[in-house]
C-alpha cells in the first residue's frame, strides 16, 4: 500500500467528523473503489438480476489493460452513520435494521430469512462502501477535474425512502458534502442517463434551486414517479427499443442544451449501463460502442467548459456491462478526456496484507476533520 502527503484540500462548513474528506496522494489516480464494494454471500447475489461482483471485474479489466495498477487506486471508505445523517433521516436508517426491510430495497427476497447482522456485514456494508466512494469522488473531482466511483449511482434512494437495489442516497450525499465543505461549490448539475428514473435525488432536491436535473429514461418502466418528476428540469422519456441514433442525439443535445442553461460548478454524471440492448429491465436497445460514445459525449461536454465532473456507474444487469464500463474508461483516457495527474509527492511504502492481496492509495486523515481552516 502506497500512504503519500499531498497538499491541503480548501474546505469549509462542516457539522461533523468525517473521514470520507481525508487526503489522498497525489499520485493516485481519482478512480474509486474497495473490495469490499463486491456484494458475496452464500448464492445471494444469484438471486437478483444485478450482477453484484461488477465493480471488482471492472478493476481487473483496467489492470489487465495496464491502464492502472493496485498502487494507484484510491481506497473507498466506508460512510459512517454520521455521514449518512447529513441526507437520511435516523428513522430510515433504524429501517435498516430489519431485515425485511433490506429485502424489499434489494428485490432478494431469502435476505429477510438472514439475521439482520449478517444482512449489514453482507449486504449493506458494500452499499455504505460505495456510497463512501461517492461522496470521496466527489472532492475528488473538484481536486483533479474528474473522479469515477467505480460503484454507486444509487439514484432511487432518497432521504427517508429506499428501493430498487438502492439502499443509500449516494448522489444527494455526494452533492450535500461538498455544498457544505467545499468553497466554491454552490450549484450542481445531475446528468442521470441509467434506464430508470433517478426518483431518490429528485425527491430530495425538489426544492432546492441551486441543483439542475436532467433525467434521460424509459418512460415505461420502474418507478414512474410523477411527483419525483416535477423536479427534473429537463426531462427526456424514451420508448421502448430505442437505439443507438436517436439516443446519442437527444443526449447530446440536451446535455448541451442543460449545461448551457445553467452552468454548474460540478456535474454528477450516473452512467447506469441498463440501457444496453438486451437488458432485462432496461427495454432499450443501445449498443456497447453507443455506451462508450455517450459517456465520451458527457465527458467532452464538460471538459470543453472546464467542469469538474463525477461519474458513477449505477445500473447494468447483464453480466458483459463490466467490460463495457471498463472500455468506456479506457476510451475516455485515449480522447484526452481523463488521465493521470502529473503533481509530485513525496511517499512511503507500507505492505498491508488481506485476503484478496489488494494495495491502494489510502486517503490520509487529518487533524482536522472537520475541514475548519
Amino acid at each position: 500500500m502506497i500512504i503519500c502527503i499531498n497538499v491541503t484540500y480548501s474546505s469549509f462548513h462542516s457539522s461533523h467528523q468525517t473521514e470520507l474528506y481525508a487526503e489522498v496522494p497525489a499520485t493516485c489516480l481519482p478512480i474509486v473503489y474497495s473490495p469490499e464494494y463486491n456484494i458475496t454471500f452464500m448464492g445471494l447475489e444469484k438471486l437478483h438480476p444485478f450482477d453484484a461482483g461488477k465493480w471488482g471485474k471492472v478493476i481487473r479489466f483496467l489492470k489487465e489493460e495496464q491502464f492502472i495498477t493496485d498502487e494507484i487506486i484510491v481506497l473507498a471508505r466506508e460512510a459512517s452513520e454520521a455521514d449518512l445523517l447529513v441526507v437520511h433521516t435516523a428513522r430510515y436508517l433504524n429501517r435498516l435494521k430489519w431485515s425485511l426491510v433490506v429485502a424489499t430495497i434489494t428485490e432478494i427476497p431469502p435476505v429477510l430469512f438472514l439475521p439482520n447482522f449478517l444482512v449489514q456485514r453482507k449486504v449493506l456494508k458494500p452499499l455504505r462502501t460505495q456510497t463512501g466512494g461517492t461522496i470521496m469522488a466527489g472532492k475528488l473531482a473538484m481536486d483533479r477535474g474528474w473522479a469515477i466511483n467505480v460503484g454507486g449511482g444509487f439514484h432511487h434512494c432518497s432521504s427517508d425512502k429506499g428501493g430498487g437495489f438502492c439502499a443509500y442516497a449516494d448522489i444527494t450525499l455526494a452533492i450535500k458534502f461538498l455544498f457544505e465543505r467545499v468553497e466554491g461549490v454552490a450549484r450542481a448539475t445531475i446528468i442521470d442517463l441509467d434506464a430508470h428514473q433517478g426518483n431518490g435525488h429528485e425527491r430530495d432536491f425538489l426544492e432546492d434551486r441551486r441543483v439542475y436535473i436532467m433525467d434521460v429514461y424509459n418512460r415505461h418502466i420502474y418507478p414512474g414517479d410523477g411527483y419525483a418528476k416535477r423536479a427534473i428540469k429537463r426531462k427526456v422519456e424514451l420508448e421502448w427499443g430505442t437505439e443507438d441514433m436517436e439516443y446519442l442525439q437527444k443526449v447530446e443535445l440536451h446535455s448541451e442544451g442543460a449545461l448551457n442553461e445553467i452552468r454548474p460548478d460540478i456535474i454528477i454524471y450516473n452512467a447506469g449501463t441498463d440501457i444496453l440492448d438486451g437488458d432485462p429491465l432496461g427495454g432499450l436497445a443501445i449498443s456497447p460502442q453507443g455506451i462508450i460514445k455517450r459517456d465520451e459525449i458527457i465527458f467532452r461536454a464538460a471538459r470543453r467548459r472546464g467542469i469538474p465532473i463525477l461519474m458513477v456507474t449505477s445500473g447494468g444487469y447483464q453480466k458483459k456491462t463490466a467490460r463495457i464500463i471498463a472500455d468506456s474508461i479506457l476510451n475516455l483516457h485515449r480522447q484526452g478526456l481523463i488521465g493521470e495527474e502529473h503533481r509530485i509527492s513525496k511517499s512511503i511504502q507500507f505492505i498491508l496484507y488481506g485476503k484478496e492481496h489488494f494495495s491502494f492509495c489510502v486517503p490520509q486523515k487529518k487533524d482536522n476533520f472537520m475541514g475548519l481552516e
